[in-house]
């Protein structure tokens, strides 16, 4: 099912997100849209350029702060698209404000993000791209499958005779939910 069991041995960065952050499942509104922008912003490029950038990226959006990134304007906007430490692309940069607006929204509408997702769990994988391509921007199929595997609400992010399978599985991820009697996802 996931090819990035074998691409995490052969980098330190992949690594250590391969066995410490992907498919783990995550709450915290920051943690959320941190993994959100993430794929946002690995559209057409490598995974391991976002995850050498990442340090930079979280700087940029101040530390993924829902909040502070809601209130960006075009001033910033201007000063991210000159940050060369960052993917310098006026479309994503533009998605992540959008999408952090929408955060804010979410908050008083579902309590939050977190609680939105758990809210519509489970979805197949075709409806949870709708979803989200009906509240947020620069949210394709790709985006929406990765940040929702990456966060534990659909199964694929490793395979089953990977040892951090077995490490996700005893915290109870939300996709497990998504099992039927047969082993069959739902």
């Amino acid at each position: 099912m996931s090819n990035y069991c074998k691409v995490a041995l052969e980098h330190p960065l992949h690594r250590h997100y391969h066995d410490t952050e992907y498919g783990f499942p995550i709450t915290g509104e920051a943690e959320l849209f941190e993994r959100l922008v993430m794929e946002i912003f690995q559209a057409g490029l490598s995974w391991l350029l976002i995850l050498k950038k990442r340090g930079a990226l979280k700087l940029s959006f101040q530390n993924f702060d829902v909040t502070k990134v809601a209130n960006f304007n075009d001033k910033d906007v201007k000063r991210l698209l000159e940050n060369h430490l960052i993917i310098r692309n006026r479309k994503k940069i533009e998605a992540t404000i959008f999408n952090a607006k929408r955060l804010i929204e979410l908050r008083k509408t579902d309590d939050g993000f977190a609680n939105w997702i758990k809210k519509h769990h489970p979805l197949v994988r075709e409806e949870w791209i709708k979803l989200f391509k009906m509240n947020f921007k620069f949210t394709g199929e790709q985006i929406v499958g990765e940040f929702l595997q990456s966060v534990g609400y659909l199964p694929g992010a490793h395979n089953i005779d990977c040892p951090v399978y077995e490490r996700i599985e005893i915290l109870n991820p939300p996709w497990k939910k998504n099992i039927s009697s047969d082993g069959i996802t739902i």
